[in-house]
């Protein structure tokens, strides 16, 4: 699953700026051979051990996990649903800041230097359907504290400030004297959004959001995709900066006698114009060519008819890679996100193949890449579909099902999806799942379009969403370890991952035989 900075302006910028039918029968039970975790943790050590490197998208790595999993199809006898066998190749491009770039601050004749990729990292490309940001930004520095209404007595750090044609600098952080609660909320990284949303409407030539306490390690963390950010490559004319409606965006931490903050902070956090200091930046990018590999399978339905039409299931194989280390380990193996939801599918490719009987409808699996960079894998599919997009009655995805207490499941789309297109297969999985013999506690309290993680958007069921196909999104939710070296197939809790599998396959049978998802 991807932490998606662009997200987090996209919410703040769009801020600025029918019932499904009833609730099927309970189904009767789900055709198709047993799951395990004893396979499945087989499969787990192998995908994400260390000789796969964190299986980074566009490297020698991602290439050799997407082989495994096409030899593995192969060898169950499902049919090629690439545009080359089992592979969708997916043209990407890496977009790099050029040396040329720079970002200053002049005062009193003297220019200071604010160092890109230690100070601050601009967000050039904010994601697929989110405008570009300028690449230029000049003008006099405004410094609006933390940029919210907080405390007893009230706070209001916008209050009489012109912000227009400035460069505002807020802190993503709390004031000194905060209660644990507020610091855990003014530190979140959702939080971007909130301050986005009351700053962007002021027209800023810039907006600098330092990422204050645990924000920091984030900083970190963001580095390599803000100044390394991969997009879908496109033959398209650059938009021009006149065209760009977003002002320049950076991330960046706070640091002590930055030119950036007051000269006291942080004793002095109060809102002031930085008299004098002229902030100046402009940044170009290199663009590198790359490809994706996604993996496209398909389980022939048994029905003449109703086998032209497919119920998919996806993951993303895709991770890191190299991560800063951690006790001495920098490969982030991704056992969880998404080794986890990869070796799913594969014990239900393999279930279904082996089963007396197959589905009625075609069984779709795709295996995205490019998810950790932007959702590209499942987006070039969406739009580049090896199979008829209006034939495919209903996407489950599996992303980070392996962890944490085993009886909690989330379920992700049902409520998220626009005009209810999901609410009727949210009623098959909550059918499935009560009618098993060991079912889960579904929690949905993940499923609103706004919620602060805004997880609806951030794997690859969003993208067939768009397109008018009903989802449901499989997690079993976050942890200690997620985006980090740590995430370790040494802790995938099996017997719930062979759990979830099973569900997932069963729910894929029932609309595989017919069951309504519109």
């Amino acid at each position: 699953m991807k932490r998606d900075w662009g997200a987090l302006v996209f919410f703040a910028v769009a801020g600025c700026s029918g019932a499904a039918g009833g609730v099927p029968a309970a189904p009767v039970a789900a055709a198709g051979g047993d799951i395990n975790a004893a396979e499945l943790r087989h499969d787990l050590y192998v995908f994400a051990a260390d000789s796969m490197r964190g299986r980074e998208t566009g490297t020698p790595d991602a290439l050799n996990a997407a082989a495994f999993l096409a030899a593995r199809v192969q060898r169950l006898g499902l049919e090629p649903a690439g545009d080359s066998l089992y592979i969708q190749r997916v043209p990407l491009q890496r977009e790099s800041l050029s040396p040329s770039s720079r970002i200053t601050v002049e005062e009193k004749g003297r220019t200071t230097q604010i160092r890109i990729g230690v100070d601050v990292a601009p967000l050039i490309n904010l994601g697929t359907g989110i405008p570009p940001a300028k690449r230029t930004a000049d003008g006099e520095i405004v410094f609006v504290g933390y940029g919210l209404v907080t405390g007893k007595p009230k706070r209001d750090d916008l209050a009489g400030l012109d912000l227009e044609g400035k460069v505002v600098v807020v802190v993503n952080g709390a004031p000194k004297g905060a209660d644990a609660a507020t610091i855990e909320a003014m530190e979140a990284p959702e939080s971007i959004s909130e301050r986005l949303a009351r700053i962007l409407p002021q027209h800023p030539a810039a907006v600098v959001i330092l990422l204050a306490g645990r924000g920091m390690s984030l900083f970190e963390e963001a580095l390599p995709q803000i100044q390394g950010g991969m997009t879908l490559r496109s033959e398209g004319v650059e938009v021009p900066e006149s065209d760009r409606p977003i002002p320049m965006i950076l991330l960046g931490v706070p640091r002590a006698k930055s030119p950036l903050l007051p000269a006291d902070w942080p004793v002095d956090d109060r809102p002031q114009v930085l008299k004098g200091r002229h902030f100046s930046a402009h940044v170009s990018q290199e663009r590198t060519l790359l490809s994706g590999y996604n993996v496209v399978a398909v389980l022939r339905g048994s029905d003449p008819a109703l086998s032209k039409t497919y119920v998919a299931l996806g993951a993303h194989y895709d991770h890191l890679g190299i991560v800063p280390p951690v006790s001495g380990d920098s490969i982030a193996n991704g056992a969880d996100d998404d080794g986890s939801g990869s070796v799913a599918l594969l014990a239900i490719a393999r279930a279904m193949a082996t089963a007396q009987a197959r589905p009625k409808r075609s069984m779709l699996f795709v295996w995205h890449t490019g998810e950790e960079e932007g959702l590209f894998g499942s987006s070039y599919f969406v739009d580049h579909s090896t199979v008829p997009m209006d034939s495919i009655v209903a996407q489950l995805n599996a992303d980070m099902v392996g962890r944490n207490a085993p009886p909690v499941l989330y379920t992700v789309g049902p409520l998220s999806a626009p005009n209810g297109q999901s609410k009727r297969l949210g009623a098959i999985v909550d059918s499935v799942n009560a009618a098993s013999a060991l079912p889960f506690v579904i929690d949905k309290s993940w499923d609103s379009p706004t919620h602060p993680e805004h997880i609806y958007e951030r794997s690859d069921h969003f993208n067939y969403a768009r397109k008018g196909v009903p989802i449901v999104f499989f997690t079993t939710g976050m942890h200690p370890d997620y985006h980090r070296a740590t995430d370790e197939a040494s802790k995938i809790e099996y017997d719930k991952l062979a759990r979830v599998a099973r569900l997932i396959r069963d729910v894929a049978v029932v609309v595989g035989n017919g069951g309504r998802t519109r």
